[in-house]
């Protein structure tokens, strides 16, 4: 049990380190970033709907970053 609890840890620090800092982009980087994602969205589902992505919770991931960067461009409003 130990070993799981060690590896969701490990697992947890690296989608940490591959998120990028919102609050460090500009304007103009947060809107091409969510361009970005939300393209690569819609292709997750894609391929989850072609049964092509074995790892489905990428499609989890990548709305949450979306959360994030629109949050980030909220804040700038501010």
């Amino acid at each position: 049990m130990a070993g799981k609890k060690a590896k969701a840890v490990k697992e947890t620090k690296v989608a940490k380190e591959a998120r990028v800092d919102n609050s460090a982009l500009s304007r103009e980087e947060l809107n091409s970033r969510l361009v970005d994602l939300k393209k690569e969205a819609m292709n997750q589902r894609f391929a989850h709907a072609a049964g092509q992505l074995p790892k489905t919770h990428v499609i989890r991931k990548t709305r949450r970053e979306i959360a994030r960067v629109k949050t980030g461009l909220s804040a700038g409003n501010k």
